[in-house]
């Protein structure tokens, strides 16, 4: 006789998957959730946050477009608030395919005045929930059937462009990245794939300086070489790719979703290298 935990997989296999996205209250998170409700992929989205009014919102949303959705409060900071997300979202919905670690946080603090306690809470959220998140998904992604599961660890360029007074931040960004590429390496065996995006200047809250000055926005937009912001569904568009089966053998990788940050833009032609040229060149 079939077990009700198997009569859950066999039907959830034919339904679609099941989603967990952390830090999905705002932002990249709730485009992300919202994304994958939209996709028809998905048969049930866990939606996450501190705020249990924020996540009812995006609740909300995702059910509105015919997916089914709990929404979980859980302090990612705290071990035990992580492994009962997953455990919560295990039992709701029977089996987990894509966890998406992208709750986040930083703090522009020069190093001079960065305590041991901002350090570790910073990286708490960003580098020791990912890793405790995928942990405990990994465990259950193992022995489900069908086996196997997807990880995406949304990271920064930070993981690859230092940014002063950030240490904390950037630190756990280059960490996450190796973990990524670590737990890929682990993890193929059991058919889970593990991959990175990595945003640049996002239309976020948390970078809502930028909306509000305008000489700090000149001054980013000038280290884009497409010449603007992002937006949060640039990045969950990424995602959604990369947790879908078209991405199904890609494992291990970084994608960065920065219009060209990380390409050195102060190395571009400028207007006048291109006149130089253009004269060398015997046109004017």
């Amino acid at each position: 006789m079939m077990s009700n935990t198997n009569r859950r997989n066999n039907k959830r296999q034919n339904e679609g998957k099941i989603a967990i996205v952390t830090g999905s209250s705002k932002g990249i998170g709730r485009s992300i959730a919202v994304a994958f409700a939209k996709s028809k992929n998905y048969s049930g989205i866990v939606v996450n946050g501190r705020k249990m009014n924020e996540i009812r919102e995006v609740e909300e949303e995702i059910r509105a477009v015919g997916c089914a959705t709990v929404a979980i409060r859980a302090d990612i900071s705290k071990e035990a608030d992580c492994v009962r997300l997953i455990q919560e979202a295990n039992r709701e919905f029977g089996r987990i395919d894509v966890l998406v670690n992208n709750a986040g946080i930083q703090d522009d603090i020069p190093i001079e005045y960065t305590t041991t306690e901002e350090w570790y809470k910073i990286i708490g959220v960003d580098l020791t929930a990912p890793f405790v998140c995928s942990r405990e998904a990994a465990k259950l992604m193992e022995t489900q059937l069908p086996q196997g599961g997807c990880i995406i660890n949304i990271s920064s360029v930070h993981q690859t462009i230092p940014k002063p007074h950030y240490v904390p931040y950037a630190t756990s960004k280059a960490g996450v990245e190796m973990m990524t590429k670590t737990m890929a390496l682990e993890l193929a065996k059991c058919n889970i794939r593990v991959n990175l995006v990595a945003p640049g200047a996002i239309q976020t809250d948390m970078n809502l300086e930028l909306k509000e000055n305008k000489a700090e926005l000149d001054k980013v937009l000038r280290q884009i070489p497409v010449g603007r912001i992002g937006s949060p569904e640039e990045v969950a568009n990424v995602v959604e790719f990369l947790a879908s089966d078209k991405a199904s053998y890609v494992t291990g990788a970084s994608f960065y979703v920065d219009g060209g940050m990380t390409l050195y833009p102060n190395f571009a032609h400028t207007s006048e290298h291109n006149e130089g040229q253009r004269q060398h060149l015997g046109g004017i």
